[in-house]
């Protein structure tokens, strides 16, 4: 049973992680790549709480592609809202 637990993490955080790799600043077939790679190379850990662990690593790479997404939204309102008059003016 732990199993299929540990199976349905790992596969519901690469399905979360492909949906957010489609607004990657690098592309979206940069992003699959990378991702592919990185869970093939675990792929043969079978260990539970070592499965966890990279579980977590991973929901944490989830967090901080979100920060680089809310980044780059913020940069680009500042700069659509941001002129050449306001910025003399400071």
């Amino acid at each position: 049973m732990a199993k299929a637990a540990a199976r349905r993490e790992v596969v519901n955080l690469y399905k979360t992680l492909l949906y957010m790799g489609r607004d990657y600043p690098q592309g979206y077939d940069f992003f699959r790549s990378r991702l592919k790679k990185a869970f093939q190379k675990n792929s043969n850990i079978s260990d539970p709480q070592q499965i966890h662990t990279l579980v977590k690593r991973g929901q944490f790479v989830i967090k901080e592609i979100e920060a680089l997404y809310m980044l780059k939204k913020y940069r680009t309102l500042k700069n659509r809202y941001t002129t050449e008059e306001n910025l003399s003016k400071s």
